[in-house]
């Protein structure tokens, strides 16, 4: 992109330079952050945070309960469930013909109750 002023950009260094000791110090540690993305992608689609949402609010939600609470078919409702699943970030029982869900653990919570809070602040 070619900006059309003379004046440099207010967010980004009018010199390029690095602190090579800080650079040696973290790179090596960012592998470390593979796979985390998932998750974030996981969380991307409104309709699986407000499941999400919901399982933080309630300890274990059958699909049905989950398909009305957000305003779902139980088939969009399981789709998403699944991926959920899927992604570790819940799990599921199945008790005679009903389908039981909650969240894989405690830091699935945290991450949902960090984004509201995150997203509430004025």
């Amino acid at each position: 992109m070619v900006k059309s002023s003379n004046q440099p950009s207010q967010d980004t260094c009018e010199t390029y330079c690095f602190d090579e000791a800080v650079v040696n110090r973290v790179q090596p540690k960012i592998a470390e952050a593979e796979g985390v993305e998932l998750i974030f992608k996981a969380l991307a689609d409104a309709t699986r945070v407000k499941i999400t949402y919901a399982l933080t609010l309630e300890e274990e939600l059958c699909v049905c309960d989950i398909a009305n609470i957000i305003g779902c078919s139980t088939a969009t409702a399981s789709h998403h469930l699944r991926l959920l699943s899927n992604m570790k970030l819940a799990k599921y029982r199945k008790e005679g013909k009903l389908v039981f869900y909650s969240l894989a653990d405690d830091h699935v919570r945290q991450l949902v109750s960090i984004a509201l809070v995150h997203a509430n602040e004025e």
